[in-house]
């Protein structure tokens, strides 16, 4: 399945679907029926997405200039998804994706060449992996439209993407209605909070931009 940048979506499947104590039974949702719980926690497998303000590339055509009539070349990273076996040991995410380019001028034959990255992030904010590609993207006579195809993988300690016993009991624990703890979300204990920090694990995609293309992004 695509997915959107940087709000992720699968394989992992969300705690934030706690929302809710209508007895739905999808997965990550607080249900009632004979009792309270989470149908499940989630996968080993990390989430997949674009890291902020990287899925676009932006190109001017004098050196320094960045208003759109410099504009030479635009790209964007298209069509981004993973696929994993949560079963696996380790686990192996491995993500493919489009890159799109336009070009202002259509004359003559040109190539060019864009890096990307697959990095892997830890609890939100920790890198501790990255990898860098290339986009060989090839525009012909008169062509101002082309694609290329690019790909990673990222493999991760199961171990570390598998959550403690002592949590996962907590989160999946059976409570009856009416109980003292019925009401109690366990993911307002910081110690759950962060366990699950922890072992959360996204593979993040994105151009490999410098400075100035990164705030050209973040500001337009």
């Amino acid at each position: 399945m695509p997915l959107r940048t940087r709000r992720l979506i699968a394989p992992v499947t969300a705690m934030a679907a706690l929302v809710a104590l209508s007895g739905c039974k999808s997965t990550g949702e607080l249900v009632v029926d004979d009792g309270v719980g989470i149908t499940a926690v989630r996968s080993t497998c990390p989430a997949v997405g674009m890291a902020d303000y990287t899925g676009d590339m932006t190109l001017f055509g004098p050196a320094g200039a960045s208003d759109a009539r410099a504009i030479d070349v635009t790209a964007a990273i298209t069509d981004l998804r993973g696929t994993c076996d949560p079963k696996a040991t380790p686990v192996e995410s491995k993500v493919s994706f489009r890159v799109v380019a336009r070009r202002t001028d259509g004359r003559g034959e040109r190539t060019l060449v864009l890096p990307y990255f697959v990095t892997v992030v830890r609890g939100g904010n920790v890198v501790i992996a990255k990898r860098l590609g290339q986009a060989t993207l090839h525009f012909a006579e008169g062509q101002t439209r082309t694609e290329a195809v690019g790909s990673g993988s990222a493999v991760i300690d199961k171990g570390e993407a598998t959550l403690d016993r002592e949590v996962r009991d907590r989160l999946l624990k059976k409570r009856k209605a009416g109980e003292a703890d019925a009401a109690i979300d366990p993911l307002t204990d910081p110690t759950v909070r962060a366990a699950i920090n922890k072992a959360t694990f996204e593979v993040l995609v994105g151009f490999q931009l410098t400075p100035e293309q990164l705030n050209y992004n973040a500001t337009r």
